[in-house]
């Protein structure tokens, strides 16, 4: 059975910075992106960023300049480092991959527990 498992949320101080990271682990036959999605109380869940085994990135604007995603594609682990964290960045996060189990899987989306991130001002 595919798991992902966060680590890496808290508490901190607006402007400072957190490092979230997440590891999937199972029977992966290939990953083909994996990513972090957010969500505040009372709010749908949104994307913050993603990142392909091929390296390309894409990011929500709200977080463009100050989170940067990165990946290891060997460990199947994805990390997000935010920098300059404010407030409104308060939020479980959550870490996305898009796994196929077997040459026959076509794929689909796990998710992780989820951490939280808290910004206070």
């Amino acid at each position: 059975q595919v798991r992902l498992v966060e680590s890496g949320g808290g508490l901190v101080q607006a402007g400072g910075s957190l490092r979230l990271s997440c590891a999937a682990s199972g029977p992966i036959f290939s990953n083909n992106a994996m990513g972090w999605y957010r969500q505040a109380p009372g709010k749908q869940r949104e994307l913050v960023a993603v990142i392909t085994t091929g390296g390309s990135t894409n990011y929500a604007d709200s977080v463009k300049s100050r989170f940067t995603i990165s990946g290891d594609n060997a460990k199947n682990m994805v990390y997000l480092q935010m920098n300059n964290l404010k407030p409104e960045d308060t939020a479980v996060y959550y870490c996305n991959a898009r796994i196929r189990t077997g040459i026959i899987d076509r794929g689909r989306d796990y998710w992780g527990q989820g951490t939280q991130v808290t910004v206070s001002s």
